[in-house]
């Protein structure tokens, strides 16, 4: 039979014990207040979602957000479909997992693992990812009736891979962000807008980026509407008495890019949702750039969407989408509002 522990080794032990304990809760405790002041675990996140109710979602990182925003609105600003934004994403999805990648198969580069030596640029040409969703849709514009192939078929026919079938798996992935960053499927784009490690903030940021993304014509008619306000508020300045008029509580701040939401659609009925789904468009591209460019708020059609955690989601602000200048009406459909960080 063992004699028993002398009594300083189990006071030795219960000490470790109830030591090993203190350090597991106080580790716990620490984790559970970072999950509770960042929203999450890991890195930040983007999430889309069908608009069809039907549970459909797809999880991603903002770097592949940023991405797939540029190659959506390189598309639709060519005049390509939807179609051909979604057969975009797909490949990209496929060759890079929508990642700006310096490496691939023999002289593969960027989010289309395209080759210097087949022709599609030079190595800076197709890292630049504009250049490079450019370069796919040309190719896919030549694809004889590419819309109606199926999307597999379609961009093998771009891509020329040695894996042909690859892309079909990614098409539900892809179909959900063509959706949401054509504007089609309205609010269904969040990320958590935790920003990245980089200087790119401001609204001139802001300004460059949509510049990349959507050409010169979205700046040029922010700033048609920025002079139209200016006059307004010039001729309006003075009231009856002639004293100064107080500012709009919800007129525009230095840290505010407005960008007007117009239509070639027509009038009526036509109009209005083609109006609406480019608000969308533009809401959501803002929403994928969040963290690269330190975007804190985004408002349209009487929606807003606030950085801040996984509560970074599309909501009714409290004073009904007055101060974010979207409300719900046609009125309210007219500019998308960004409010940056810096």
């Amino acid at each position: 039979m063992s004699e028993p522990s002398p009594p300083s080794r189990r006071r030795r032990g219960r000490l470790l014990r109830r030591g090993s304990a203190l350090v597991v809760l106080v580790s716990l405790a620490g984790y559970l207040a970072v999950q509770y002041l960042t929203g999450g675990t890991g890195a930040p996140r983007c999430e889309v979602v069908s608009g069809k109710g039907d549970g459909a979602s797809y999880e991603f990182t903002p770097e592949q957000a940023t991405n797939a925003a540029t190659i959506s609105a390189v598309g639709t600003s060519r005049g390509m479909p939807e179609r051909a934004v979604a057969i975009a994403l797909a490949t990209a999805l496929q060759e890079s997992a929508l990642r700006n990648i310096t490496h691939g198969d023999r002289d593969s580069l960027g989010l289309f693992q395209q080759r210097p030596s087949q022709g599609w640029g030079t190595e800076k040409q197709i890292m630049d990812p504009t250049y490079s969703a450019g370069e796919f849709y040309e190719h896919l514009a030549k694809v004889p009736d590419y819309t109606r192939l199926p999307l597999t078929v379609a961009a093998q026919r771009v891509q020329r891979s040695g894996f042909p079938d690859a892309y079909a798996k990614h098409e539900p992935d892809a179909t959900l962000l063509a959706a949401a960053l054509t504007g089609r499927a309205a609010a269904t784009l969040t990320c958590e807008g935790r920003p990245g490690a980089t200087p790119n903030g401001g609204p001139d940021a802001v300004r460059a980026a949509l510049v990349r993304d959507f050409g010169r014509g979205v700046i040029q008619s922010a700033a048609t509407e920025m002079r139209s306000r200016d006059s307004a508020g010039a001729t309006e300045s003075a009231n009856a008495s002639g004293t100064a008029a107080a500012p709009s509580p919800t007129a525009p701040t230095a840290d505010t890019v407005t960008i007007p939401v117009q239509s070639d659609a027509g009038s009526g009925a036509a109009s209005e949702a083609s109006v609406r789904r480019r608000g969308w468009e533009l809401a959501h591209w803002a929403v994928a750039n969040s963290s690269e460019l330190h975007i804190e708020r985004v408002a349209y059609a009487g929606r807003e969407w606030v950085a801040g955690g996984r509560a970074g989601a599309w909501r009714i602000p409290a004073d009904g989408g007055a101060g974010g200048g979207a409300g719900s009406g046609r009125a309210g459909l007219s500019e998308v509002r960004i409010v940056t960080g810096q």
